[in-house]
C-alpha cells in the first residue's frame, strides 16, 4: 500500500525503518555451539557441534551466506523483499498440510468487560466488540491509527495490512497464500454452525452501524439461527472443513465451488469479510475449558434424542479458523482467535488492547455524560463520523446501504457432506489427544520479580525451564520469539531459553547440598545471560532465523542440502519440546497455544504486576502434573525472593535500638539496616522484547506505579514489635521521639538530598495504598 501524504499516518514511519541485518556467517557458526550446549551436554555432543560447523564455515557455508546477501540486495532494490527472512519465513507458516488448528492459531481470553450488565451479556458484550473493531478497522482503513512505538522508536506496522479484510486460501498443489480485500466492508457473523453476514462500513470507511443496531442484528441472527434443528446444524456445519489438511480443505473447497455459483459466491463473502464474529451458545464450567473453548473448541458428542443415534454437539464445528475470529460465549466471556501467517501475536495485542480500551472509555462515558456532557473523556478509536444507516433509510425514506444481516446458504453435495463428517471425526481426535490447563498464580508477580532486579520475563523462562528440570530431570530445548519489529517488515527471532547459565540454575536449584545464597546467585546469572541473549536477538543477531534463510536459499537454488542440515545438531535445535511466548496487559487474561512438536508443550504466559498467569497445552503429556510442578517452583521461588529482599542491606552501624513508644507501654525495637543505594531495575524488566509484549503506558504513573519505584529505591524496614507479637511494616517518617538518630538513619530514605520532594510525594501515595508484605 503506497503511503498517503499528509494522511497516512498509519504508516509514515515506513520509509524511514532499518531492514534487518543479515548475521555474518563467523558469528552464527561462533554462536551456535554455545547455542546447543545445555541441551547437548555430552562431551561426545559438543564434539558433533563442532565439526559440523567448522565443516559448514568451511564447505558451503560461504557460498550460500553470498547468495544470501544478493537475493536479500536484488530483493531490497526491486522493492519484492522486506527483509532477507520474509519470503521464507512467510513460506515456513504457509506450505505445512497439517491442519492451523492446534498447530498454528494462537488465542486470547479477554478480562470480563467493565459494564456489569453487559459482562454477562452475550448479544451486549458482542456489539460493544464488534463496534470497536468497527472503528478499528475504519481508522486502518483511512491510515489515521497511530503506529506503533516503543520508547521512542517506531515499529513496523506493514502486518496491520492484514488485519482485516484477510483470509488464509488453500491451494490444490500449491501452498497457501493469504488473500487481503482492502475494500473489505462487511461482517460474518456464525451461531449454531451457521454462517450469516451484514454490512458494516460505508465505501469511504466509516461506520454505518453503531453498537444498537448491531445489538439488533445480532438478535436477529440468534432467532434466525435457532430454528434449525441441531442434528441438522451439525450435518450442514461448513466452517469445520477449515480445520482440515490443507490438501484435502483445497480439494474440497474446488469440490463446493468449481460448479456452482451459490458456493462461490458465499465463499467470497466469508474470504473478504473484515472478521468472523463467532457467538458460541456454551457457557465454559472453569477457566481451563474457557481457554480450550477459544483454542479449538469443545468436544460434545450428543445422542439424539429419540434415535439410537449421535452427533457432534461441540463448538468445535461453530469456526472459520482460516480468519480473524473474536469469540463470543453464552455467559458474555469473549476471547479472539486468529490466523498466525499474517499477524504475529504483537498486532493482535495492540488490536485486542485498542478495542478493550475503547469498550471500557464507552462505559466511562456513559456514566459521565449526565453530569459533564459528550466529550469530556476522549475515545481511543477516533473514526470517521458514524454515519447509521438505518437512521439515514428511515430519514429519507430511502435505503442507502442495507445493514440487515442476511444467511448465507451453500448447495452441499453428498462428497461435501460426507468431508463435514470426516472433517469433524478427525478434529475430534485432535481435541481429545489435547490437554488444556491454565495457571493463575497470585501470589506475586512483576513487582516482585524487579524489586530483586530481574527482568520478569527472563525470570518466568527459568521458572518453566525448572518445572520441566523438577519433574523430568533434564534441560530440553526451548523456544522464545523475540519481537524484531523496529526493522521494515520484521517479525521474530527465536531466543534460545535453555543456556548453560539455565541449566547451572536447574541443577543448584534440584541440588541439596546448595545454600539459598548459590541458589540466587545461580538464579540471577541465568536470568541475565536470557536478557543479554534476547537484546541480541531483538538486534536480529539470533542464530534460527539466518540459519534457515541460508537452508532456505539453498532449496530455492535446488542446490543439495548440505549435511549441517541433516545433522543431530540441527535437529535438535528444531525439536522444541518448552515453545513459549509472552504476552499480555491488563485487557488480556489468558493467551495461549497448542505444542510445536508431538511430546511438547505450548505456553504462552501473562506478567502482571502482583500475578503470573500461564496457558499450557500438549497432546499426551502431563498437563496438569507439570503446571502442578510450577506452581510448586514459583512458590519456593517466592520464598528466595523474599528472602533476598530483606538481605539487601548495608553494613549494619553500631548505633543503639531506637526506642518506640507503644500506647500501652515503652518498647525496643531495632530496625533491620537497608541497602543505601537504589535498587537499580533491569533495561528490560517490561518483557517487551518478548513476541507479545505491550508497549509501556505513555500516561504519567499511577499510585501504584509510584509504589513500586519507591520500593525499587528504598528498601522496606520491619520493626519487630514485642508488645503485639507481630510484624508491620513501617513506611513513615521518624516520629518526634526518634529524630536524634535522623543522620544515622538517613539510608532508610533516599540518599539524595535533592530528590527530598520527590520522596515526600512516593512516601504519600504508599501511604494511600495498601501494600503487600511481599512488595
Amino acid at each position: 500500500m503506497t503511503e498517503k501524504k499528509g494522511v497516512g499516518e498509519t504508516y509514515r514511519g515506513q520509509s524511514k525503518l532499518p531492514r534487518l541485518p543479515i548475521p555474518t556467517l563467523e558469528d552464527t557458526m561462533e554462536k551456535f555451539p554455545r547455542v546447543m550446549e545445555a541441551v547437548m551436554p555430552s562431551a561426545s555432543e559438543r564434539e558433533e557441534t563442532k565439526r559440523v560447523c567448522d565443516e559448514f564455515a568451511k564447505g558451503p557455508g560461504p557460498q550460500l551466506q553470498a547468495m544470501l546477501e544478493k537475493y536479500a540486495e536484488d530483493g531490497v532494490q526491486s522493492g519484492r523483499l522486506g527483509s532477507y527472512v520474509e519470503e521464507f519465513w512467510n513460506e515456513a507458516y504457509l506450505a505445512p498440510d497439517c491442519s492451523v488448528v492446534l498447530n498454528l492459531n494462537p488465542f486470547f481470553v479477554l478480562e470480563d468487560g467493565p459494564d456489569a450488565k453487559l459482562a454477562k451479556d452475550q448479544i451486549g458484550r458482542s456489539a460493544s466488540l464488534v463496534f470497536a473493531t468497527l472503528k478499528l478497522a475504519s481508522m486502518l482503513k483511512n491510515e489515521t491509527l497511530e503506529p506503533d512505538t516503543f520508547r521512542g522508536t517506531p515499529l513496523c506496522m506493514d502486518q496491520f495490512k492484514a488485519l482485516f479484510g484477510s483470509c488464509r486460501l488453500p491451494h490444490n498443489g500449491l501452498i497457501d497464500c493469504i488473500s487481503v480485500d482492502p475494500d473489505s466492508s462487511h461482517v460474518v457473523v456464525m451461531n449454531r454452525n451457521q454462517v450469516y453476514y451484514f454490512q458494516a462500513l460505508w465505501s469511504d470507511g466509516s461506520p454505518a452501524v453503531d453498537e444498537s443496531d448491531i445489538k439488533a442484528i445480532l438478535h436477529a441472527i440468534k432467532l434466525d439461527a435457532a430454528k434449525l434443528d441441531s442434528v441438522e446444524a451439525a450435518k450442514n456445519a461448513i466452517g469445520v472443513l477449515t480445520t482440515l489438511p490443507r490438501k484435502t480443505w483445497a480439494l474440497a473447497r474446488e469440490n463446493l465451488t468449481s460448479t456452482n455459483r451459490r458456493n462461490q459466491d458465499a465463499m467470497n463473502v466469508i474470504d473478504s469479510a473484515l472478521f468472523v464474529l463467532v457467538l458460541d451458545d456454551y457457557i465454559p464450567r472453569d477457566i481451563h475449558n474457557a481457554a480450550s473453548n477459544m483454542l479449538h473448541g469443545t468436544y460434545e458428542w450428543q445422542k439424539v434424542e429419540g434415535r439410537d443415534d449421535y452427533y457432534q454437539a461441540g463448538t468445535c464445528l461453530n469456526r472459520w479458523y482460516d480468519k480473524l475470529q473474536i469469540i463470543v460465549c453464552g455467559d458474555g466471556s469473549a476471547g479472539i482467535n486468529f490466523e498466525h501467517s499474517a499477524i504475529d501475536g504483537h498486532t493482535a495485542l495492540r488490536f485486542v488492547s485498542d478495542i478493550f480500551a475503547e469498550t471500557v472509555v464507552a462505559f466511562a462515558q456513559s456514566i459521565t455524560k449526565i453530569i459533564h456532557g459528550v466529550g469530556k473523556i476522549p475515545s481511543i478509536l477516533q473514526s470517521h463520523n458514524i454515519k447509521r444507516a438505518s437512521l439515514m433509510a428511515y430519514e429519507s425514506d430511502q435505503v442507502v446501504l442495507d445493514t440487515s444481516p442476511r444467511k448465507l446458504r451453500f448447495e452441499l453435495p453428498p462428497s461435501i457432506l460426507d468431508k463435514i463428517f470426516y472433517a469433524e471425526t478427525a478434529l475430534g481426535d485432535q481435541i481429545v489427544a489435547s490437554d488444556m490447563y491454565v495457571l493463575e498464580f497470585k501470589d506475586y508477580g512483576k513487582s516482585l520479580i524487579v524489586s530483586n532486579k530481574m527482568s520478569p520475563d527472563s525470570f518466568v523462562q527459568m521458572s518453566m525451564l525448572l518445572a520441566y528440570y523438577r519433574l523430568y530431570g533434564e534441560i530440553v530445548c526451548m523456544y522464545e520469539p523475540v519481537l524484531t519489529k523496529q526493522y521494515y517488515h520484521g517479525r521474530t527471532e527465536a531466543m534460545r531459553s535453555a543456556t548453560p547459565q539455565a541449566a547451572a540454575f536447574c541443577k543448584t536449584w534440584m541440588s541439596t547440598f546448595s545454600t539459598k545464597n548459590e541458589k540466587m546467585e545461580a538464579l540471577t546469572l541465568a536470568t541475565r545471560e536470557h536478557s543479554r541473549l534476547v537484546k541480541e536477538s531483538a538486534g536480529g543477531k539470533g542464530v534460527d532465523r539466518h540459519l534457515f534463510a541460508l537452508k532456505s536459499i539453498a532449496d530455492k537454488n535446488g542446490i543439495p542440502t548440505p549435511a549441517f542440515f541433516e545433522s543431530t545438531p540441527w535437529k535438535a535445535l528444531n525439536h522444541t519440546v518448552l515453545s513459549t511466548s509472552n504476552c499480555g496487559n491488563p485487557s488480556l487474561r489468558l493467551f495461549g497455544f497448542g505444542p510445536v512438536v508431538p511430546d511438547g508443550f505450548g505456553i504462552g504466559y501473562i506478567i502482571k504486576d502482583h500475578a503470573l498467569q500461564y496457558s499450557v497445552s500438549s497432546k499426551h503429556r502431563q498437563t496438569r502434573r507439570f503446571v502442578r510442578s510450577l506452581e510448586v517452583v514459583l512458590s519456593e521461588l517466592k520464598g528466595l525472593l523474599m528472602t533476598s529482599m530483606r538481605s539487601v542491606k548495608v553494613q549494619q552501624q553500631k548505633s543503639q535500638p531506637i526506642m518506640v513508644k507503644n500506647q500501652s507501654s515503652a518498647s525496643s525495637a531495632s530496625l533491620e539496616p537497608r541497602s543505601s543505594k537504589p535498587v537499580a531495575v533491569s533495561d528490560d524488566y517490561d518483557g517487551y522484547y518478548g513476541e507479545m509484549s505491550p508497549a509501556p503506558p505513555t500516561s504519567s504513573p499511577s499510585q501504584e506505579d509510584s509504589a513500586t519505584k519507591y520500593f525499587s529505591k528504598v528498601m522496606v524496614r520491619r520493626i519487630s514489635t514485642s508488645a503485639q507479637g507481630k510484624e508491620h511494616d513501617s513506611l513513615k517518617r521518624p516520629t518526634p521521639a526518634v529524630t536524634k538518630e535522623r543522620t544515622k538513619l538517613n539510608e532508610i530514605f533516599l540518599d539524595n538530598s535533592e530528590e527530598e520532594e520527590e520522596e515526600k510525594q512516593i512516601i504519600s501515595a504508599v501511604e494511600k495504598l495498601s501494600i503487600p508484605d511481599e512488595a
